[in-house]
């Protein structure tokens, strides 16, 4: 078993989670069995009570893990790694177990420390995610020097000890920043960092240096010197204008494979990248385009919406075309100003959410959408938003409501879950994972997914309420999937529309740009022929 460790310097958000991916790519279409782990500093046990303005979105495994969102990353960036909770650790769940065991006397009197009870807990804890794998890729959040990462950085100095130095490769990723004044990049930052780490007991095996522009061989040589690494290890990790999926083209360019495989022991392999490239090129390529607004009240953070972003391109990729995405704030559409909001989209999506802010807008624009012949896709809240809009505006139900905003409504067409109405702790207490669902023959989810039974994820306390089926079924709208367990609504479309479709699940978390969402692949045709 060999393990690579990827620990991020200067500053946050380099793209640690990306390059971990991208480096996952590679070793998986060079014949080895890889997975990914991420280790978050926070003493958060997930980040499912996280606001997305602190954290971003909150990505969710088939076993109902709400992890960090570098988790869909490892996903859509890898074919065969099966991921779960064992493949997302956090501060939190470190202390708790260790503060558990202790409670019931499993130290047998001894002191606690961090060492070694601490960074122990934190090596079973990456060794019980390398089963039956050729190799562990462990992202440690963070940047060094910050004091939550210290005694992660410490487990990962002593696992090269426990299963030996050569089944064991240090990455380091940093800033090279580039002072416009001087019209120069600066290596300092990068070196300075190397050194923390070093003191620390570390030595980067290999150095991914994150530039506006390929860095230069001086630079290269300079870095090798000074941080004592090989020059061929030092890897440029510019910033890409298309998108993502190119990263791995760019480090394989490079030599990254060659060099990992080398260092941990391995008999190269070219990795055979010509699937991967081909969906890249259809999206690079593409002569078609689409304007989609995504319209919801996280619209400020990019990561809020992350796997609705990504899927939307795999969409793209799936009819090869380029889609360009309209950011939306809810808040801000009225009745008077959504004809021009909304004037120039060929599909509108509404996302996920959590309660009543910009509630409304997306109530009117799922009117514009139905009225004006739109195609419009509903995930989640997006679904409660469409039920509540018919409700309102076809079926009479003037004052219709979900009960997460209004307790207290006359119509409560969304309301929560049975189980859900005792539980009083917030974390890890949703409806989380896969769940199946039996699609309706004839309907447009059907023919997206052409399958009678699917398995999807869900992250959501309230569903639509059974009581007003009939009266729905009366005024056009078809249950088109429905849950196999307990006879739940998972989606619903509109008859007598282009594409008005909507899910209580997030099809965005088993998108991939080579294997993309069925349901985004459909709505984005639908949007193209709009």
């Amino acid at each position: 078993m060999k393990y690579i460790f990827i620990t991020g310097g200067v500053c946050s958000s380099l793209g640690k989670g990306v390059a971990a991916a991208s480096i996952a790519c590679l070793l998986e279409n060079s014949g080895l069995k890889v997975t990914l782990q991420k280790i978050d500093p926070y003493l958060n046990i997930d980040p499912g009570t996280m606001s997305p303005y602190q954290h971003g979105e909150v990505y969710v495994t088939d076993d109902g893990a709400e992890t960090d969102l570098d988790l869909g990353n490892y996903e859509r960036f890898t074919k065969n790694a099966k991921f779960s909770k064992v493949n997302s650790v956090t501060t939190g769940q470190i202390y708790d177990t260790v503060i558990k065991r202790e409670r019931k006397g499993g130290y047998l009197g001894k002191t606690v420390q961090i060492i070694p009870h601490i960074t122990d807990e934190i090596k079973s804890r990456i060794k019980a995610a390398s089963m039956d794998y050729d190799i562990q890729i462990v992202e440690i959040g963070g940047t060094v020097g910050d004091i939550e990462s210290v005694p992660f950085l410490e487990a990962i100095r002593q696992f090269s000890r426990d299963v030996g130095r050569e089944n064991v490769l240090y990455i380091h990723l940093t800033l090279i920043p580039y002072l416009g004044a001087a019209k120069e990049s600066k290596t300092k930052p990068t070196q300075h960092s190397v050194k923390e780490l070093m003191q620390i007991g570390i030595s980067p095996d290999i150095l991914m240096c994150r530039s506006a522009d390929l860095m230069t061989d001086e630079m290269r040589d300079k870095l090798a010197l000074f941080c004592n690494v090989e020059k061929e290890a030092v890897f440029s990790a510019i910033d890409i204008d298309t998108t993502i999926y190119e990263i791995p083209l760019l480090y394989e360019r490079q030599g990254m494979s060659k060099i990992i495989e080398r260092k941990l022991g391995l008999k190269p392999q070219t990795p055979n990248l010509s699937s991967w490239k081909k969906q890249i090129e259809k999206y690079t390529s593409a002569k078609k385009e689409c304007t989609i607004a995504v319209a919801g009240k996280y619209i400020a953070l990019q990561d809020a919406y992350k796997s609705i972003y990504e899927a939307l391109i795999h969409g793209g990729i799936d009819n090869k075309c380029k889609v360009n995405v309209v950011k939306i704030d809810t808040e801000q559409v009225t009745n008077q100003n959504v004809s021009s909001i909304f004037k120039n989209v060929d599909g509108i999506l509404v996302p996920g959410g959590f309660g009543e802010r910009g509630f409304d807008g997306k109530i009117t624009t799922a009117r514009y959408a139905r009225e004006n012949g739109i195609p419009y896709f509903g995930i989640c809240l997006g679904l409660h938003v469409m039920a509540v809009e018919i409700a309102r505006n076809v079926l009479g139900y003037t004052d219709a409501n979900t009960t997460e905003i209004d307790p207290q409504s006359a119509y409560p067409v969304i309301s929560l879950l049975e189980e859900q109405r005792k539980i009083t702790k917030m974390g890890g207490t949703m409806r989380l994972g896969a769940y199946k669902a039996k699609l309706l023959s004839g309907t447009k989810i059907y023919q997206a997914y052409k399958s009678k039974e699917i398995s999807e994820r869900h992250r959501h306390r309230y569903e639509f309420s059974n009581d007003y089926k009939k009266d729905y079924e009366d005024n056009g709208v078809i249950f088109s999937a429905i849950n196999i367990e307990n006879d739940l609504i998972e989606a619903m479309e509109l008859k007598d529309h282009p594409w008005f479709v909507a899910v209580q699940y997030h099809p965005e978390f088993k998108s991939k740009p080579t294997a993309p969402a069925p349901l985004f692949a459909a709505f984005i045709k639908a949007s193209m022929q709009a």
